[in-house]
């Protein structure tokens, strides 16, 4: 059994590493209790649901540093805005809301396009958010969006980064 988890775990603490160490990397603790806020992506972010066309401005984070401050510390953010988080390759991946006061919503995507998954964020919570499917992106949305938009599995996510990749550019 630990055999199995041993990559699941590897994983999550790439990706989760700013909640285990004092500062999230690179920064000082001092910095790393200040949200960091990226610029708005000139391109929005379109989700075809069966309830149509919902689009989002988005941050993009796409570096380990960026993905590991993520959305921690922020208190509020719009309706139609998320981020976007962006790995190089498809893998199991899991998130945790350790500095996130925040209560999200975590939209799974694969190398296509398609949402694998979509899970609710706990504010404050060290319990791992993990879809049973490889994805490559996370989109990250305040809670109950997902619902109010009708974004479910199977649906398709355009936007040039998420596009570029399942167009094998």
């Amino acid at each position: 059994m630990m055999r199995c988890l041993r990559p699941l775990l590897l994983a999550s603490a790439l990706v989760l590493a700013a909640g285990l160490a004092p500062g999230v990397a690179g920064l000082s603790p001092a910095q790393a209790s200040e949200p960091m806020i990226l610029p708005v992506d000139p391109a929005p972010l379109s989700v075809e649901t069966d309830a149509g066309e919902t689009r989002f401005s988005i941050e993009v984070a796409d570096d380990d540093r960026e993905r590991s401050a993520g959305l921690m510390f922020r208190t509020e953010m719009k309706d139609d805005h998320g981020m976007l988080f962006v790995f190089e390759r498809t893998r199991r991946l899991s998130f945790w809301m350790k500095n996130t006061p925040m209560p999200l919503d975590l939209v799974f995507i694969d190398e296509e396009g398609m949402v694998v998954d979509v899970l609710a964020g706990e504010p404050f919570s060290v319990a791992p958010i993990a879809p049973e499917a490889p994805a490559r992106f996370v989109l990250e949305l305040k809670a109950g969006t997902a619902e109010k938009t009708g974004i479910a599995s199977g649906d398709r996510v355009s936007h040039p980064r998420i596009d570029g990749v399942s167009r094998g550019n």
